[in-house]
């Protein structure tokens, strides 16, 4: 069966390279595209079953080939020989397979069989770049430093209902805590009202997450610059701060929000990321694929996550919205399974024993076990917050901050330090 090629090379070989597609057995060139805008509509058109591009193609991004891969177009990169920094460019963005323009139609019909087969192919000798043929690893990357941790990183989302349940103040305060077991990156993804800069006294408009997902975008982030981008504003923790403003959320597109998660991993031995409300994902809405989507960041993070945590309000209204929120979980693909922490516990809100009665009313009618709780203690947030400090620097004998690190021994598998006392 014939499968149709889209092209859309720049370079002065590129009737070389479409020449070579012809005397191949089984593709044929459906269209020879101009710039990316030709070749993303004659994908959106379902003209072409696989695309070679060039690396100096004007608005090539992550995302461009995020929209190629979702009308199922598989893609392969396409360089003149000898441009090694093309190459480079096109493996940063994620593309396995890069050819140069002078293969032979026997190679190119083996590498193109593979990419269709698998979505990627191992490059032959010949058409390797530099270090490639004696195992050397690609030199996109070789950026990660000597130190970065050997076991697997945890990444842990934190997201809740709408209503203010105190998602950003688990995030930061589960984040200050996992920083006393290993190198913790805290990363917040609200596209809705993010507030972690503000918490901790950081500059409103430091680059932060904007910056990630445009390097992701061009190919260039790398654990280096996510480094620079992430500042430590305590020992083993470091801050990817949001977005300042809440109409600036087309800047952290999927595909970027994605790279930048994967390459989080590297940091530390920990991320934590704080996520908007929202997990709306209607496909009535999302009629334009070639649009941003408002709630991707959100969706990206609970799909990517190790570690899911669900973050309620201890009082009537918010643990109404929290178990409708347990249930909308089930329609997003997340490999991680919810656990559930009630925030603002307080008598006042669902009478004496009020942990007693939270885990009566979610067991049963939602089937809620194991919970988690976290006191109610205003006065003490506010003071932190007003210091910019998490609870462990501000108020680290508080009881507020005695939960926090009951609810961390979860994720870094430690003996408890507090104990409860039991009363006789």
């Amino acid at each position: 069966m014939s499968r149709a090629v889209l092209t859309a090379l720049t370079g002065p070989g590129e009737s070389d390279l479409v020449t070579a597609l012809g005397a191949t057995a089984d593709y044929t060139v459906a269209r020879r595209c101009a710039d990316l805008p030709d070749l993303l509509a004659a994908a959106a058109a379902g003209l072409g079953d696989v695309a070679l591009l060039s690396p100096d193609l004007r608005a090539l991004d992550r995302s461009a080939l995020h929209d190629l891969a979702s009308h199922g177009v598989v893609v392969g990169g396409v360089t003149e020989p000898g441009d090694e920094l093309g190459e480079r460019r096109l493996r940063q963005l994620g593309l396995d397979v890069v050819v140069r323009t002078d293969i032979a139609a026997p190679d190119l019909e083996d590498l193109l069989d593979g990419l269709v087969r698998d979505g990627r192919a191992p490059v032959p000798a010949s058409q390797a770049g530099p270090g490639a043929a004696d195992g050397v690893q690609d030199p996109a990357a070789t950026d990660v430093p000597a130190t970065a941790p050997v076991a697997p990183c945890r990444v842990i989302a934190v997201w809740g209902p709408a209503g203010a349940p105190g998602r950003s103040t688990v995030a930061l305060n589960l984040a200050a805590e996992l920083a006393v077991h290993g190198p913790t990156l805290l990363v917040d993804c609200d596209t809705y009202g993010s507030s972690v800069a503000q918490a901790l006294g950081l500059l409103d408009e430091a680059p932060g997450m904007a910056a990630a997902c445009r390097a992701a975008d061009q190919g260039t982030l790398d654990l280096m610059a996510l480094a620079r981008l992430a500042p430590e504003v305590t020992p083993d923790l470091r801050v990817l701060t949001g977005i300042p403003r809440a109409d600036r959320w087309t800047e952290l597109r999927a595909a970027s929000v994605a790279q930048v998660l994967e390459v989080a991993r590297q940091l530390g031995a920990y991320v934590v990321v704080d996520c908007g409300f929202c997990v709306e994902d209607d496909e009535e809405l999302s009629y334009d694929t070639l649009a941003p989507r408002r709630n991707a960041a959100t969706l990206v993070a609970l799909e990517t996550a190790d570690d899911l945590l669900v973050v309620g309000a201890g009082d009537p209204i918010g643990l109404q919205r929290l178990v409708r929120a347990v249930q909308d979980l089930a329609s997003v693909p997340s490999p991680a399974s919810p656990r559930v922490v009630v925030n603002k516990v307080r008598a006042s809100a669902v009478g004496s024993r009020p942990e007693r009665r939270i885990a009566d009313a979610l067991g049963r009618f939602a089937g809620m076990e194991e919970l988690g709780y976290l006191p109610w203690d205003q006065a003490t947030l506010d003071a932190a917050m007003f210091a910019g400090k998490s609870l462990a620097e501000y108020a680290p004998a508080s009881e507020l901050r005695r939960a926090f690190v009951g609810l961390t021994e979860a994720y870094a598998a430690v003996e408890p330090r507090y104990r409860r006392r039991r009363r006789r």
